[in-house]
């Protein structure tokens, strides 16, 4: 029998959170029964392209949406449809663009047709208002609507649920074995980087506004002026890389800033921490935070962070935006250095990605063979919560 075939739609298979997210639960689901294929927003291959082929994943590349090619955009996602009648579940991760992609999805007879909000807040740049246009569809294009927080689903959908549910929250989940702490790694790691004897500050993310770098450095620059041995790790990449660079060269931090670029073994580089700094102006659920704590890391966070990212391991500090990089620079330097094991928070709140990927293997599965003309039978994941 052949699998259930599932169109992610994202916009590139990079190394962001729900990407990643994506990624943990392909890895385990039950690949002889439920399969995924990607709908990508960029030409370029993305970072888990290859891995996705490998797991037997196909990839259809469209170029990135423009409000200026909207209607070419349209006729290419009737024409995927028209092309791969197979599919009887889309899952879309492109927040607001979502509702086109469903749009297509249900005038192709598509039954189950899946919105998932990913983030809590959208960057001010000329396509707001094309993004606000696209919120409005989601009611009568969508059977499920699907967030990562509580916040999340709020701000995409507030009063544009889906047309059968509610909003339904699936958190971003780990992996706690991958994650979990080795001082065996950790003391080879800080060797191999040189950093036996410092005090190591991490931040995963990508270089954009929504990650608030240049208030992370001015906290780094009040850390360091107090711990002269400090090293501040930031893995990720993006557009305001040059930006970066030139603060830390501003705040004359060239030699205390070791900036990664993109990681795949962002679980070893957590190993090498002595604290993670997330002072986000806007998150979803961060991902990168989750697995901090997986690590048993200690955690300084800004307020604007969904409090659903906490696991309950008594790991994260959330911290105003509007205190001072001295004050955060102060906590920071009040740290625990004591790892925790989080096992236990972990499942406890739902974060565990074995469960997670079995609840929504199970949802894909008991949708595919059971919608009838009324719509989606309306059977959620197990972690799901209202």
């Amino acid at each position: 029998m052949e699998p259930i075939r599932v169109l992610q739609v994202v916009t590139v298979m990079n190394r962001g959170g729900a990407e990643t997210m994506l990624m943990n639960i392909y890895r385990n689901i039950d690949r002889s029964k439920v399969q995924f294929d990607f709908l990508t927003h960029r030409l370029e291959e993305g970072a888990y392209d290859q891995e996705i082929q490998e797991l037997g994943g196909r990839i259809f590349r469209f170029p990135p949406i423009r409000p200026q090619r909207y209607a070419r955009y349209f006729r290419e996602l009737d024409e995927i449809f028209s092309h791969h009648p197979e599919y009887r579940i889309v899952h879309s991760h492109i927040n607001e663009n979502s509702s086109f992609v469903l749009r297509a999805a249900k005038k192709a007879g598509v039954p189950v047709r899946i919105a998932h909000s990913h983030t809590s807040n959208l960057p001010l740049d000329y396509k707001l208002p094309f993004r606000y246009y696209g919120r409005f569809f989601f009611r009568e294009n969508a059977t499920h609507c699907y967030a990562c927080s509580t916040e999340a689903g709020k701000w995409l959908f507030k009063r544009y649920a889906a047309q059968n549910s509610g909003v339904e929250i699936l958190k971003n989940g780990v992996d706690y074995d991958t994650f979990k702490y080795d001082h065996e790694v950790r003391s080879k790691l800080r060797r191999e980087m040189e950093l036996e004897d410092k005090f190591v500050v991490g931040h995963v993310g990508r270089f954009d506004k929504s990650k608030n770098h240049a208030f992370l450095l001015e906290v780094f620059k009040e850390i360091h002026n107090v711990r002269t041995d400090s090293v501040l790790l930031l893995a990720g990449d993006g557009y305001l890389r040059p930006n970066i660079l030139k603060k830390i060269e501003k705040l004359g931090l060239t030699g205390s800033v070791r900036l990664l670029g993109m990681r795949s073994d962002v679980a070893r580089l957590l190993q090498v921490m002595d604290i993670f700094l997330f002072p986000s102006i806007f998150e979803g659920l961060p991902m990168a935070l989750v697995e901090a704590q997986a690590a048993g890391l200690e955690c300084i966070v800004s307020d604007a962070v969904s409090k659903e990212s906490d696991i309950g391991a008594g790991l994260v500090r959330f911290v105003s935006l509007k205190e001072p990089p001295k004050a955060w620079a102060e906590k920071a330097l009040n740290v625990s250095l004591n790892r925790v094991d989080s096992k236990e928070a972990l499942i406890k709140s739902g974060f565990d990605i074995v469960h997670i990927s079995r609840s929504i293997q199970d949802f894909y599965i008991h949708n595919a063979e059971n919608y009838g003309e009324l719509g989606a039978v309306d059977v959620l994941p197990g972690n799901a919560g209202a």
